[in-house]
């Protein structure tokens, strides 16, 4: 009879994804990338892309610019700047993935989940951040040069509003009695 422990000690070292792959019997991730680079060899050296990261913007200013901000509006003018400078990146992988999604037609009645929607999905949400970016910029202008009247205000206008009454039809307010 095998111990109900066996199994622990016949996964050390392994992550949770192999464990799964191996009672699942289907492929890891690591598995997947492996064969898809040995399989496409042909072909990178046909399309030779590059092999080193995209250069990462250095957000250092940025950072200390937002770091001595005080006001809304200083704040306001670090995001914008950031958000301009990072939009044609950004836009560029939109763009990637929204054609990515597209290949080979297979977005055609694609289904919910499948790789075309994952990957319109994604390019979505990287304009939806842009959008939420700048939407939190205007809250905070908003909150600090356009601010809602508090309750009291609100409360004190409608009173004045209900205590005086309305005018009767063919009287200019103010006149006192109607119009000849």
């Amino acid at each position: 009879m095998q111990h109900p422990d066996f199994e622990l000690y016949d996964n050390v070292g392994r992550t949770a994804e192999q464990i799964h792959a191996y009672h699942t019997r289907s492929a890891t991730t690591d598995d997947l990338h492996r064969w898809a680079k040995r399989d496409a060899e042909d072909f990178r050296a046909q399309h030779p892309l590059p092999s080193k990261p995209l250069p990462v913007p250095d957000v250092d200013p940025y950072l200390t610019a937002l770091a001595a901000a005080e006001t809304p509006a200083e704040f306001s003018t670090v995001t914008n700047q950031l958000l301009d400078a990072a939009e044609p990146l950004l836009n560029a992988v939109v763009d990637y993935l929204a054609t990515a999604a597209q290949w080979r037609r297979q977005n055609r009645g694609a289904a919910p989940g499948s790789a075309p929607r994952l990957l319109r999905d994604a390019a979505s949400r990287i304009l939806t951040a842009l959008a939420m970016a700048a939407d939190a910029d205007l809250q905070i202008l908003r909150a600090h040069y356009d601010p809602p009247p508090d309750l009291d205000t609100l409360l004190k206008q409608a009173q004045a509003s209900h205590a005086t009454p309305p005018t009767p039809p063919g009287q200019q307010p103010g006149s006192g009695g109607p119009r000849r």
